[in-house]
């Protein structure tokens, strides 16, 4: 009669898998559609997934707060990408793995979508013309996002 004030029993923690990082490296030309994708074209963002590149859809989805695609980028060897979208969002513990582990450039992106100027400058003087407006279009939406969070009629929609 009472059983519905027992204890949930605890769950044990999920055994964390060992996945490979899949290397990164794009075309300028793939690096401005993933910034079409993330400016919200769905049909680019589609196009990307069906040309051979899922981490792409699935990084526009994570960036938009999208859980499955955030564990897909996990379970798929794509960590770092998802690293980087937690940095731009303030993680810092994410933010010092990407730099303990070398990811200089992914680092940076991170800290600069998180308005973080050092990182601009510093993606200025190191990285490609499409990778700067890669990022910006994140933070773009990063900021879309925040902000939209911040309005009280919003409280609790997602």
């Amino acid at each position: 009669m009472f059983g519905w004030f027992k204890k949930k029993k605890e769950e044990a923690p999920k055994e964390q898998k060992q996945v490979q990082l899949k290397p990164i490296n794009y075309s300028t030309e793939v690096i401005l559609l993933w910034a079409k994708a993330v400016d919200g074209d769905k049909v680019i963002q589609l196009g990307l997934r069906e040309s051979g590149f899922p981490e792409l859809f699935h990084a526009t989805n994570a960036i938009y707060l999208i859980q499955e695609s955030r564990d897909w980028l996990m379970d798929n060897g794509y960590a770092h990408i998802m690293a980087m979208i937690n940095a731009a969002e303030g993680l810092e513990k994410a933010q010092a793995w990407l730099y303990a582990n070398n990811m200089e450039l992914l680092y940076h992106m991170g800290r600069a979508v998180d308005h973080e100027m050092d990182s601009w400058d510093w993606l200025g003087k190191h990285a490609p013309p499409d990778l700067f407006i890669l990022t910006k279009s994140i933070q773009v939406i990063k900021d879309q996002i925040e902000e939209t969070h911040r309005e009280i009629h919003y409280f609790g929609k997602d």
